[in-house]
């Protein structure tokens, strides 16, 4: 029952932090090398969970050549799971491996197990030449 309660009152922190109250988009700020970039995430609770988190710097492996991922040790909640394909710039989260994902190019797969949490605004070609990179993530007041 404490464990509830507990649960309860970070929830409710998280969601009033990340303006979950509303329906209004989440927006961050990443920073890899040189490059910045903005993100709008979408309002759902994988995407309220990882903007609790932040200010958050993440080492991004570059995978496939396609995407930066980074595997969090603990699962983020995903209530919205869909097997679906993807467009370059989608921030998405592959439940399986708690897989932090930004797609960056596109070879047209349809992935099972997504978790949709937001796009870059502009500038995910970066990621075509970084390599395995530093990446902070900030929100935007």
């Amino acid at each position: 029952m404490r464990k509830l309660a507990l649960s309860a009152v970070l929830m409710s922190a998280i969601t009033l932090a990340c303006g979950a109250a509303s329906a209004e988009p989440i927006k961050i700020r990443l920073t890899a090398g040189e490059h910045v970039m903005t993100a709008t995430l979408e309002n759902n609770a994988t995407s309220r969970a990882f903007a609790a988190k932040l200010p958050l710097t993440l080492p991004m492996m570059d995978l496939y050549g396609r995407e930066m991922c980074y595997r969090f040790r603990e699962a983020l909640p995903a209530e919205e799971v869909t097997t679906s394909g993807y467009d370059v710039g989608d921030i998405v989260y592959w439940t399986p491996r708690h897989s932090f994902v930004i797609m960056y190019g596109q070879n047209g797969e349809v992935i099972s197990s997504l978790q949709k949490l937001g796009r870059i605004d502009k500038g995910v070609e970066v990621f075509n030449r970084t390599g395995d990179v530093d990446v902070k993530f900030e929100l935007i007041k």
